[in-house]
């Protein structure tokens, strides 16, 4: 159930420091063209009602949508990688993964939902609060942002890509890793690390956000910016949907 969040992250990572490398020859003066937090504020809100909307979809046609999973997977992929090679065209890519993603992250819910009742609430209820203390501890500087930990994060978030893009090719030729999808302590113990890298990478945004702002990075970057806050949140909430999952298992 996991397998959708592999995208998330690599995009989330990998996109970071290109960003503002890609906008960095374009900084500019005029406050208007300029990344700023409302800006950012408001193109999340859009991405969400987005996400939202396929997440209501993807839940209603929960059934029909499973057989295809992994097709929406690979969608949601290819967009994802459009994305980080033309950051540029985030205003097109975003809506189109978050409508996509939506549509997953729906199906998969109602699934879950199916199997453990009350599951899904708590696993928002989670997301949420997860969010909200990384922010204390990004904004009140308990956690600093420096390179070391910024390096440490990526490489331990493309580590996780990579185990996850193995997990998926196995999938495809009936193959399945021993220890990691049984609901046993190992499964438990993976799914709640995979938990803490993807609540640290929360951090990762935040800094793209601040430095964004302060660096005076253009206007679309508020789109790029949204849209790895997204891709984390998304990736976030799916690892506690699975976390919770198993411990009931």
């Amino acid at each position: 159930m996991s397998n959708p969040v592999l995208t998330r992250q690599f995009a989330e990572n990998g996109a970071l420091d290109t960003g503002l490398q890609a906008g960095a020859p374009e900084m500019v003066t005029d406050p208007g063209d300029r990344m700023s937090i409302g800006g950012v504020l408001q193109v999340t809100g859009i991405f969400f009602m987005l996400l939202l909307a396929g997440a209501v979809y993807g839940w209603i046609n929960a059934e029909s949508i499973r057989g295809i999973l992994l097709l929406g997977i690979i969608v949601a992929v290819g967009v994802l990688i459009v994305t980080l090679i033309r950051p540029q065209l985030v205003k097109f890519t975003g809506p189109i993964y978050a409508v996509v993603e939506g549509v997953l992250v729906g199906a998969i819910s109602a699934i879950y939902a199916g199997m453990w009742q009350g599951i899904v609430v708590q696993a928002v209820l989670a997301t949420f609060a997860v969010f909200l203390t990384m922010l204390f501890l990004y904004a009140s500087r308990i956690i600093k942002v420096t390179q070391r930990l910024r390096s440490t994060i990526v490489l331990a978030t493309v580590g996780v890509f990579a185990f996850y893009l193995l997990s998926i090719v196995l999938a495809v030729f009936g193959v399945s890793i021993p220890l990691v999808w049984d609901g046993g302590w190992f499964s438990i113990l993976l799914s709640a690390v995979i938990v803490g890298i993807a609540a640290f990478n929360l951090l990762l945004d935040f800094d793209l956000i601040e430095r964004g702002i302060t660096e005076g990075a253009p206007a679309w970057m508020n789109w790029f910016a949204a849209f790895g806050l997204m891709v984390t949140l998304i990736w976030l909430y799916l690892e506690i949907l699975r976390l919770l999952a198993l411990t009931r298992d």
